[in-house]
């Protein structure tokens, strides 16, 4: 700490620069390992009974209107065997939009109701907590399970009985119950923090959690910032599946994508989402399209013949509900709206999305954004718009991949983790002095963390440390 303060040349910085980052990814994966160790030597939980239950399992797999991926199938396993210990399971499923997260889930919660458990799963949005009531409920309903939903719209009595509870994260505050909660599967929450488990624990028991994501994480960042969680990947997408092809339109060419996506909407009955980042334009940032202004120049302007809805965060639950029905429904062609799309809303008709400043985006929320068009197998189509000629580059990398983690890893390097998740990575733990575009540092510090854990009583200092680091996460996470 002195010689990058007080250098006595331009290589002690480097030095010290390099040691300092070692020592902040080291206390960071060291306090991760420790959380797991404690996790498992601390906490009974509830063991399900699956093997009784195989055939019935293997019959709702059967009953679904897809084949279920290698990667689905995996990643199923990993979380059977889990949910089969009396320790309680604290798993991470990531995997690319589109790539069926929520059926892997689904089964979990099905296991749980056949052992006679309830479940719990929380979105992040009441949007996206409708779709999956919506969901859930279509796949599992002939299957005598009862799926209820609880949101600040749709009360429900604390003494009504369910299956599966779906909600946000404020079905865990009242008087409800959760003494028979045997599994909880958070979306797109990065960290079910120590304080919801608590709750949960001073309510009944220790359930087993499933947290999902669709952040694309490169795998190395992800074991370091989740190394308390185990890792399951979905790295394949079903099939029929196709690319969604993606284009950086030059503002040349903007008129022209604008008769293109007419034609599109027209001749093929697309639908389309047109994406801009902010509700309302700041002074200091002209150039970006505030949604409101431009869904009026769109509506009247340059798609006069065509019906366009708005969405965005600040809008009332029921009026954003009641733009989604009628998008899902086909009455409107264009969907105007700020990212609050990003994450989950699922519009299987919807074939053209248009990203307006998308370099004002990370390569991460782009690729996120994208995977809501052609759900259906349909051929779709992604059009980036951006007058910044300094991202063109990075941009263009996004019409080469199409795998997220790759994308992440890529601007990772070129960008820094606080630029590319922004607002879409809660939960991101940032450093001070490292760099999680280290990926080299970032393996070396968990090997010398998974040496040392086992022994770390032999270190009193270094496990007071890791001591108040865990404890800080508390209130972090």
């Amino acid at each position: 700490m002195q010689t990058i303060h007080f250098p006595k040349n331009l290589n002690d910085v480097g030095s010290a620069k390099k040691r300092l980052s070692f020592d902040e990814l080291f206390l960071l994966q060291l306090s991760a390992l420790e959380r797991k160790k404690e996790w498992a030597k601390n906490l009974k939980g509830i063991k399900f009974d699956v093997k009784s239950y195989k055939e019935k399992i293997e019959q709702f797999i059967s009953s679904l209107p897809f084949e279920l991926t290698s990667a689905q199938k995996k990643a199923l396993q990993e979380i059977l065997d889990d949910l089969s210990k009396n320790k309680p399971m604290n798993r991470l499923l990531e995997g690319d939009v589109g790539s069926g997260k929520t059926v892997v889930a689904t089964v979990a919660m099905y296991l749980a109701f056949l052992n006679g458990l309830k479940s719990i799963i929380m979105a992040p949005t009441e949007i996206l907590a409708n779709q999956h009531y919506q969901t859930l409920s279509t796949l599992l309903s002939k299957f005598g399970v009862k799926v209820d939903l609880q949101t600040a719209n749709k009360k429900l009595s604390e003494k009504a009985s369910f299956d599966i509870l779906v909600g946000t994260h404020a079905v865990l505050f009242g008087k409800r119950s959760f003494k028979k909660v045997g599994l909880v599967v958070i979306d797109e929450q990065q960290r079910f923090g120590v304080e919801q488990r608590s709750l949960l624990r001073a309510k009944g028991q220790n359930p087993h959690v499933l947290t999902m994501t669709a952040t694309p994480i490169p795998r190395t960042v992800a074991l370091a910032l989740y190394g308390d969680l185990d890792l399951s990947l979905l790295d394949e997408m079903p099939k029929g599946r196709k690319v969604v092809k993606t284009w950086l339109v030059p503002a040349i060419k903007r008129e022209g994508a604008y008769t293109w996506i007419e034609k599109q909407i027209k001749e093929n009955k697309s639908q389309a989402f047109i994406i801009c980042p902010f509700i309302e334009e700041s002074e200091s940032m002209v150039s970006v399209k505030a949604a409101t202004k431009e869904f009026e120049r769109l509506r009247k302007e340059v798609f006069p013949n065509l019906t366009l809805g708005l969405l965005h965060g600040r809008m009332k639950t029921k009026e954003k509900d009641d733009v989604l029905h009628k998008f899902q429904k086909g009455i409107l062609d264009i969907l105007v709206s700020t990212p609050v799309v990003e994450v989950g809303i699922d519009i299987p008709g919807a074939s053209i999305i248009v990203i307006e400043a998308a370099d004002r985006f990370g390569l991460a929320q782009l690729h996120q954004l994208r995977g809501r068009v052609g759900r259906r197998g349909q051929d779709a189509y992604c059009l980036l718009f951006s007058e910044n000629q300094t991202s063109g580059a990075r941009l263009k990398y996004m019409e080469q991949t199409n795998i997220g983690s790759v994308l992440a890893e890529y601007d990772l390097k070129i960008r820094g983790a606080g630029e590319i998740y922004g607002t879409a990575q809660h939960g991101m733990k940032f450093l001070k002095i490292a760099s999680f575009s280290d990926l080299d540092l970032i393996k070396k510090t968990k090997d010398a963390a998974e040496e040392i854990v086992d022994n770390l009583t032999d270190y009193p200092i270094l496990k007071q440390k890791v001591s108040e680091i865990n404890t800080a996460s508390v209130s972090l996470d």
